[in-house]
C-alpha cells in the first residue's frame, strides 16, 4: 500500500480545505470574468487574488521536488507525495495556476533548474517560480510528425556570437497568454549528424523577439483554454545571443527526454482529479432525478456505469502512484515504462468516465453549466499531448517483448 509523508497529508488536508473555500465557490465568478474580458488571453483578475492567497497559505510551487528544494519554500516533494495534489487541483482545470503548479510552465522551471546557466535561472526561472510571468515550450510543428522529435524541422544556425531560427510551430500552449514571456524553442542546429538524438539544440527565445510571429489561437474541440491558450508560431530570421543555448548545442533531444516524462505524469493526477469530480456529481445527479417513476440511481444501467466508473479511477490512481513510486525510486528514465502505461492508460480512461459521467446529466452535460465538458475536452487532449497514444504503445510495447523474450 502507498503511504504519503505527514508532510504531503498536511499539505492534502490544506489544499483541500483552500479549495472549498476559495476555488468551487468562484467557478462561475472565474468564468464570468473571462467572458467579460476584452482580451480572452490577458490575465484574469480573479487569478490574481488567488494567487496572493495561496502563497500566503505556503500552497505554493509544490511540484518542485527534493532534488531541486534550493529552488522553494519547502523541502520539496516526492512524486508520490505530490499526486494527491495535483489530482486535488485536477478537480477544477484551471487552479493549478493558483498554486504555481500548470503546464507548461511546471515542466518549463524544471528544466531551467536541470539544465539553465545560473545567468538563465535568475533572468527566467526566478520570476517563474514567483509567479511573476508565464513561459512556453516549442516542439510540435504542422508539417511533420512532431510525435517523433527527430522529424522537426526549425532550423537552429549559428552565426557569429548569435543563433537564427527559422519554421513553425504550433500547438505551443501558453503562447496566446499576455504573461507568457519566454519560449524554450526546439530545432535542428545540426540536420546531418548521423546520430539523429543529436541534431537538435534548445534555444531560449524572449517573446517579442523580432520575427517571432504569433499566427493564431487554436481550439481544441472549440475550446481555447483561454487564459493560457494555444497558438500557431513563425519564426523568421529570429536572432537570439548564443549565450542562450540550453545545456550546449545538439544536446536538445536529450533535455526534452528529461522534461517530458514528469510532465505526462502530472497530466495523469489531473485527470484522476476530473474523473473523481464527476464520479462524485454524477451520483448527486443521479439521486436527484427521476425518470419512469423512479430515481436515475435506482435503474440497472446508471448503477453498471457508476461502478465501472468507480473501479476505473481506483485502477488509474493505483496505476500512477505505483509509477511515482518508480520514478523516486529509480528516475524518470528508469520508469519509462510505467510512464508510458500511465499515458495510454489514464486519458482514455478518463475520457470514458468523464463521458459517462456527461450522459448522466442528459444535454446539461454537454454544455458549460457543469464543467465535464471542458474536462472532457482535457482528457481528449491529453491523449495527444507530450506524445500520442500510439507512440507509447509502440515504445512500451518494444520494451515488453524484449523484456520477456530476453528473459
Amino acid at each position: 500500500m502507498f503511504e504519503f509523508s505527514d508532510t504531503s497529508l498536511r499539505y492534502q488536508e490544506a489544499l483541500s480545505q483552500f479549495m472549498d473555500e476559495h476555488v468551487y465557490p468562484n467557478e462561475e465568478a472565474y468564468a464570468r470574468q473571462l467572458a467579460g474580458a476584452s482580451d480572452r488571453f490577458a490575465t484574469v483578475p480573479l487569478m490574481e487574488e488567488l494567487k496572493t492567497k495561496a502563497r500566503e497559505a505556503g500552497l505554493w510551487n509544490l511540484f518542485v521536488p527534493p532534488s531541486h528544494a534550493e529552488f522553494c519554500d519547502h523541502n520539496g516533494l516526492s512524486n508520490l507525495d505530490y499526486a494527491p495534489l495535483a489530482e486535488l487541483m485536477g478537480r477544477v482545470q484551471w487552479s493549478p495556476e493558483i498554486f504555481n503548479c500548470n503546464a507548461p510552465d511546471t515542466g518549463n522551471m524544471e528544466v531551467f533548474m536541470k539544465y539553465g546557466t545560473p545567468e538563465q535561472q535568475a533572468q527566467w526561472l526566478t520570476p517563474l517560480l514567483n509567479g511573476e510571468i508565464r513561459s512556453s515550450y516549442a516542439m510540435t510543428e504542422p508539417q511533420v510528425a512532431s510525435s517523433d522529435a527527430t522529424n522537426i524541422e526549425l532550423r537552429i544556425e549559428a552565426d557569429g556570437d548569435e543563433w537564427v531560427l527559422n519554421g513553425r510551430k504550433w500547438f505551443i500552449t501558453g503562447a496566446m497568454y499576455e504573461r507568457c514571456k519566454i519560449f524554450i524553442v526546439m530545432g535542428k542546429s545540426d540536420p546531418d549528424n548521423p546520430n539523429r538524438h543529436m541534431q537538435q539544440t534548445q534555444v531560449l527565445v524572449p517573446k517579442g523577439t523580432p520575427g517571432l510571429e504569433v499566427i493564431r489561437p487554436l481550439t481544441t474541440l472549440g475550446y481555447d483554454d483561454a487564459p493560457i491558450g494555444h497558438a500557431e508560431l513563425r519564426f523568421n530570421n529570429v536572432r537570439v545571443p548564443r549565450e542562450n543555448v540550453l545545456l550546449g548545442e545538439g544536446r536538445g533531444f536529450e533535455i526534452a527526454q528529461g522534461r517530458l516524462g514528469p510532465g505526462r505524469i502530472h497530466h495523469c493526477m489531473r485527470l484522476i482529479g476530473a474523473s473523481q469530480r464527476a464520479l462524485e456529481t454524477a451520483c448527486e445527479r443521479v439521486t436527484s432525478r427521476s425518470t419512469f417513476g423512479r430515481t436515475l440511481a435506482q435503474h440497472q444501467s446508471v448503477r453498471e456505469d457508476i461502478a465501472k466508473s468507480f473501479a476505473e479511477i481506483e485502477m488509474m490512481r493505483l496505476l500512477v502512484l505505483k509509477t511515482c513510486q518508480k520514478m523516486d525510486a529509480v528516475g524518470a528514465k528508469g520508469a519509462m515504462d510505467l510512464i508510458a502505461a500511465s499515458k495510454i492508460s489514464v486519458p482514455l480512461m478518463a475520457q470514458t468516465i468523464i463521458d459517462r459521467c456527461m450522459q448522466m446529466h442528459g444535454a446539461g452535460g454537454l454544455t458549460e453549466d457543469y464543467f465535464m465538458a471542458e474536462a472532457f475536452n482535457y482528457a481528449r487532449w491529453c491523449r495527444q499531448a507530450d506524445g500520442p497514444d500510439q507512440v507509447h504503445q509502440m515504445a512500451l510495447g518494444k520494451m515488453v517483448i524484449n523484456r520477456y523474450s530476453e528473459a
